[in-house]
């Protein structure tokens, strides 16, 4: 019970038993005045009618007598009154019928008891003694009288403490409305959200309680900011180059090793090393101002040139390059896209230069691979090519004038078409693993076969079907199986399906999904992923999706978290029920502090917001022992089981 009903109700009780204490006092001396007034209604009784029938005793005329006693009998004052002779003898008596129900309640009777007087009147006439007359007064009376009082009195008190419990009910809502605010205060900040009152109390020790919760609103919304803060700092001095804005050497290596060797996710992919010829020279030409703003114009022109792109990785390497990993393009297109930004750099340095002519100071080399390369052999190939364009004095070069430098086949694309719109594809899964070795959801996978018949990897397909925008008929393809397979299946226990970016960009496949969830009794074992990049583009829609998520019971989770720039402030908005740390912060774990921090940050934030904290890609015990000191809720990667089909073996 909220404290505004405690003090109403002891209140309240207290008014009630006020009202009843004074019911009873009041109804104790009215029965004392009533007592009081029947023992002078008998002896006023007994008098008057001495006097009337004092001749008629003396004759004996016992039918005067008892019309007498009947007239003042029907008064209802008296109980019994007996008129004897001088002899003792009973000349007439009348008693009120002991059957008469008396008009008020048994427990009232039993409650206030009340001994009815009896007055007696010895009678004379003409100086003889002539007889007596014995009144006894009724309590029913009494009773009904005090009864009829107490009940209306009653009434009144109830309907008056009605009126003052309303009252009063509502002058201590408004009055204490303000520690509802602190309640509400107090439970917000537990999910680190910072509401403070503006509007303060005018009763002073309500407006302390309100002053000191605001004070430590502010004072924990600080804290947290400044723990964000350094979260963040730590990032950007970890993983962040300090000049560019773009993914320093360590970072970008990380993940070019990520998505070519591990992911294996871009497909037929090319690697752009951008580069400013001969650094020390341009230090001395420019100075030191100068060319530290030619970088990082080249940085800003490389990364809105990877944006137009789609799906890429961009970084410094050192010194004066910069790399670009995007999808592969064939070589007019790379010549179209990179000739512009080089004019642009070179316009740069002649006017920092103040010099007419443009000379090339910038060396771009590509390479390409099918998406499985090694991220050193890509790399070396590119710097090759920039070398072959410095010697040559050429902007762009390709590592290899033979290599076809196209993207998708058109017999890939059609096969890929036609397989999925025939909804030819199947399902993997790979366990996510908790603490205590228990399963906790299985994520799944689709997956097609090659023209060979022989399963291929995500690469090799899904970037076809980004470009041929067919990606939301795989999620819808992927939804279906998933829940079609919970509905026939104990286990696993919950899958958990990733959708892409290009399908929560389409509003119809979103009605489609909830439509879809609401009508199939599996929904509440599924889990919905959506990469953190894709959060932040259109975050939102995303928060949408998620509050009708919930509304279904559906999870939702965050995929590859912890690697944007934008950092991570959109989990106080969003609360996922869980995230899963990107592999390429998890795969250096062992030998490297800056990491081990970053992660057991990460970790720290998702619990202090209720949100459970899983890591990808975990391949070694090392790294899961490590993992699980970081208080770490679950793992998954090939340390469990390389992706399986759906069913056949390492069921959750």
């Amino acid at each position: 019970m909220s404290l505004t009903n405690q003090i109403i109700t002891t209140v309240i009780a207290v008014i009630l038993g006020l009202a009843v204490s004074t019911l009873y006092i009041l109804s104790d001396s009215s029965r004392n005045t009533l007592v009081t007034q029947l023992e002078s209604h008998a002896e006023d009784g007994a008098t008057h009618l001495g006097l009337y029938l004092a001749p008629y005793m003396q004759k004996g005329d016992v039918a005067t007598v008892e019309t007498a006693v009947n007239a003042i009998f029907d008064s209802g004052f008296y109980q019994r009154i007996d008129v004897l002779d001088r002899a003792g003898e009973a000349l007439y008596s009348k008693q009120f019928d002991s059957s008469a129900n008396i008009d008020a309640p048994e427990w009232f009777i039993q409650l206030i008891p009340i001994t009815p007087p009896t007055k007696t009147r010895d009678i004379a006439y003409n100086w003889q003694q002539v007889g007596s007359i014995h009144i006894r007064s009724r309590a029913g009376y009494a009773y009904e009288q005090l009864w009829l009082g107490v009940r209306n009195a009653l009434l009144l008190s109830a309907v008056l403490s009605l009126l003052a419990a309303l009252v009063l009910s509502g002058l201590l809502r408004i009055l204490l409305s303000p520690l509802r605010g602190v309640e509400h205060q107090a439970m917000a900040l537990a999910r680190r959200e910072y509401i403070e009152q503006p509007n303060l109390p005018k009763t002073r020790e309500l407006r302390r309680v309100v002053t000191a919760m605001n004070l430590m609103v502010r004072q924990v919304e600080n804290m947290f900011n400044e723990q964000n803060r350094n979260i963040e700092a730590l990032r950007t001095a970890a993983y962040r180059d300090t000049l560019t804005g773009l993914n320093n050497r360590k970072a970008a290596l990380t993940q070019l090793n990520e998505h070519l060797e591990y992911r294996q996710d871009f497909g037929p992919a090319s690697l752009i090393c951008l580069r400013l010829n001969n650094l020390q020279q341009l230090n001395k030409e420019l100075g030191e101002d100068n060319t530290n703003h030619l970088i990082q114009t080249s940085a800003r022109l490389l990364d809105e040139l990877a944006k137009q792109l789609g799906f890429n990785v961009t970084g410094r390497m050192g010194g004066a390059e910069l790399v670009l990993l995007a999808r592969r393009r064939n070589r007019d297109l790379w010549q179209q896209k990179l000739e512009p930004l080089a004019n642009q750099i070179n316009t740069l340095h002649a006017q920092l230069n103040n010099t007419e002519g443009k000379p090339n100071i910038v060396s771009i080399g590509i390479s390409s691979c099918e998406g499985h390369d090694k991220t050193e052999t890509l790399l070396s190939q590119a710097r090759f090519a920039a070398d072959q364009a410095e010697e040559n004095n050429e902007a762009i070069a390709f590592y290899s004038q033979h290599q076809a430098q196209r993207g998708w086949s058109e017999q890939w694309q059609e096969h890929v078409a036609n397989v999925i719109g025939n909804g030819q594809i199947f399902l993997q899964q790979q366990t996510l693993v908790g603490t205590e070795n228990q399963p906790v959801h299985a994520e799944v996978f689709a997956r097609i076969l090659n023209q060979e018949n022989e399963p291929c990897s995500a690469g090799e397909f899904l970037g076809v079907a980004r470009d041929l925008d067919l990606l939301p008929v795989i999620d819808r393809l992927v939804i279906e199986r998933a829940l079609s397979y919970l509905l026939t299946h104990e286990a696993p226990s919950r899958l958990a399906v990733n959708l892409a970016n290009q399908t929560l960009s389409q509003p119809e496949f979103v009605d489609w999904l909830l439509q879809k969830l609401e009508q199939s009794p599996a929904s509440a074992r599924l889990s919905i992923e959506v990469n953190e990049t894709a959060i932040l583009t259109r975050l939102d829609a995303i928060q949408s999706l998620r509050n009708s998520l919930q509304g279904l019971g559906v999870e939702f989770g965050v995929d590859n978290f912890g690697t944007h720039p934008n950092g991570f402030s959109y989990l106080y908005a969003l609360r996922p029920d869980y995230l899963k740390i990107d592999g390429s912060l998890v795969r250096h774990l062992s030998h490297s502090e800056e990491d081990r921090f970053f992660v057991s940050s990460l970790i720290s934030v998702a619990h202090s917001l209720e949100i459970q904290a899983h890591a990808e890609h975990v391949e070694n015990e090392t790294q899961r022992s490590t993992l699980q000191g970081m208080k770490i809720d679950g793992t998954q990667g090939y340390l469990h089981g390389q992706p399986s089909a759906l069913g056949s073996v390492s069921e959750v």
